[in-house]
Formats: structure tokens, C-alpha cells, sequence
């Protein structure tokens, strides 16, 4: 029982800390800016980030406008596998478990903006890419968290397969 009151602790305690900055800022600049409004810190920065508020019923991109009902069941299926399959998680894996809390956490910073507003703000605009939030960036680092997990562990395994090799050679074998 201790042992999963620390594993949900740790996921709790990073996604929770995901969703306060994701809804904190996102309060702020609905507080702050009328949709479709830029603040811009300094005038020089402009071409390469900004804040403007926008909205947002689909996800990445775009893509999926007006699918808020199909993504928040979405979202909800998701932070339960993640919060069923986290304490399943080997403890010395900590880019799956990092990954795993900070997917939690931006799937429900976005989940909070689909129930109660019936759609996700956005107000981070960097270049010419897609307006983003805290929660996107989130799930985004997340998956690449997971990517660099899963690159490690391939290393690993590479190399205790050549120690294996060299050992078996060293001592006649095949």
C-alpha cells in the first residue's frame, strides 16, 4: 500500500503542479486579453513570440475543430489508463513515469478548459507555428520524454547484448 500511495503521490504532485501553471496562466490571459488580442513585452520580440488569446475546439494545429465531446472522452480515457498503468511502472524508469505525470497533467489542464468553457485556451504563439499553451507543451514534452525513455533503454539493452557476446566469445563460445 505505501508503495502506491508514493507512486500516485509523485504522479499526482507533478501533474497537479502541470494543471495550477496550465490554469493559472490560462486565467490570466483571459483575464487580461480579449480573444484575439496580442501582448507583446517588448516590440523587438515580436516576429518570434508573443501572447495572443485564442481559442480552440480541436487540438494540435487545427486539427478536429468542434470534436470537444470525442476529446474530452478522449482525455478522460487516457488519464485513466495512465493513472491504472502508473504504479505498474518500474521505479528506476523515470522517463516513463516523467512522461506519464506530465501527459496526465496537460491531458487534464485541457480537459478543465473543454467542461467548463467547451474549449481550450490558447495564447502561446512562437513564429509561424501553431498558438499553443502550457498544457500542450506539456503532453509535447512528454512524448519526447517518453522518445529519449525509449532511445536510452534500446542503448542499454545494445550494449549489455555485446557484453553478453564478448563474454561468450571470450570464453569459447560460438
Amino acid at each position: 500500500m505505501k508503495k502506491y500511495l508514493q507512486d500516485y503521490a509523485l504522479l499526482l504532485g507533478v501533474a497537479g503542479v502541470v494543471v495550477f501553471l496550465d490554469q493559472w496562466s490560462k486565467t490570466w490571459v483571459r483575464n487580461t486579453l480579449a480573444i484575439g488580442e496580442v501582448w507583446m513585452p517588448w516590440e523587438w520580440l515580436r516576429p518570434y513570440a508573443r501572447v495572443f488569446h485564442t481559442t480552440n475546439t480541436g487540438v494540435a494545429f487545427g486539427m478536429f475543430q468542434g470534436a470537444n465531446v470525442v476529446l474530452m472522452v478522449l482525455a478522460v480515457a487516457v488519464s485513466v489508463a495512465i493513472f491504472v498503468y502508473f504504479p505498474r511502472v518500474p521505479r528506476n524508469d523515470w522517463t516513463l513515469r516523467l512522461a506519464m505525470c506530465l501527459q496526465l497533467g496537460g491531458a487534464l489542464g485541457n480537459l478543465i478548459d473543454r467542461f467548463i468553457q467547451g474549449y481550450v485556451t490558447d495564447f502561446i504563439s512562437v513564429g509561424k507555428f501553431a498558438v499553443f499553451n502550457l498544457a500542450d507543451s506539456a503532453i509535447t514534452i512528454g512524448v519526447f520524454v517518453l522518445l529519449l525513455g525509449v532511445w536510452l533503454q534500446e542503448r542499454q539493452e545494445r550494449r549489455r547484448l555485446r557484453v553478453e557476446r564478448a563474454a561468450e566469445l571470450e570464453n569459447g563460445g560460438g
